[in-house]
């Protein structure tokens, strides 16, 4: 038995392009991996704490060898309790729509949370830095626009490279895409792109 968490970076629901694929992507998972148990964090509902003074003091703490304080070990003791959430899953599953150009800033805010000495990765003088995180991940990106490689708005995109570049920092390199863009485009044309995406997303669950 596997477990499997599905972070859903979009506040739209039944309207989010990339929620939306995701959902058909889960049902399809869950008959052919019955046994999985599947757990979801929504990023809009979940309380992710700020990452104050004392958080930041404990992570330098740690990141230099000291003992953090009574008081940055307990703010720490939050910072934990989340990360090993996430860090008991297997797989992955993150639902990534696209804002200005970058990603949700709850996404981001969940990103700067779990990403933490000791926790998701270490650092050591003679290889450098090592992610700590295992498992598959299927990330869902959806764009209004279209931001092909080689194209003349290649670069506008901050969303896949900075997300991608993260899971691969904590150790996440088994990555498998889905991407529903341009979602902008006519509807006809969407909704043809979103029926032929379907069928990727299931057959994608059958393996995954």
């Amino acid at each position: 038995m596997s477990k499997v968490i599905y972070v859903e970076a979009s506040p739209r629901k039944s309207r989010s392009h990339s929620s939306k694929l995701a959902s058909i992507f889960i049902e399809s998972y869950k008959t052919h991996h019955p046994e999985d148990v599947i757990q979801t964090i929504d990023l809009w509902s979940a309380d992710l704490p700020e990452f104050n003074d004392e958080k930041l003091n404990a992570k330098y703490s740690i990141m230099h060898g000291e003992d953090p304080s009574d008081s940055e070990k307990s703010a720490w003791k939050e910072i934990e309790s989340i990360f090993t959430t996430f860090n008991e899953a297997d797989k992955y599953i993150f639902s990534v729509p696209m804002w200005n150009f970058g990603l949700p800033y709850v996404l981001k805010h969940y990103i700067d949370v779990i990403t933490q000495p000791g926790l998701a990765w270490s650092f050591s003088p003679e290889s450098g830095y090592s992610g700590l995180v295992k498992g598959k991940v299927l990330a869902i990106y959806a764009t209004g626009g279209a931001y092909d490689v080689g194209s003349e708005t290649e670069a506008f995109d901050l969303q896949k490279p900075a997300f991608e570049g993260w899971l691969s920092f904590i150790g996440l390199t088994d990555v498998e895409r889905l991407v529903v863009a341009p979602t902008l485009a006519a509807p006809d044309d969407v909704t043809a792109m979103e029926e032929s995406l379907a069928l990727d997303a299931k057959k994608m669950a059958e393996s995954f």
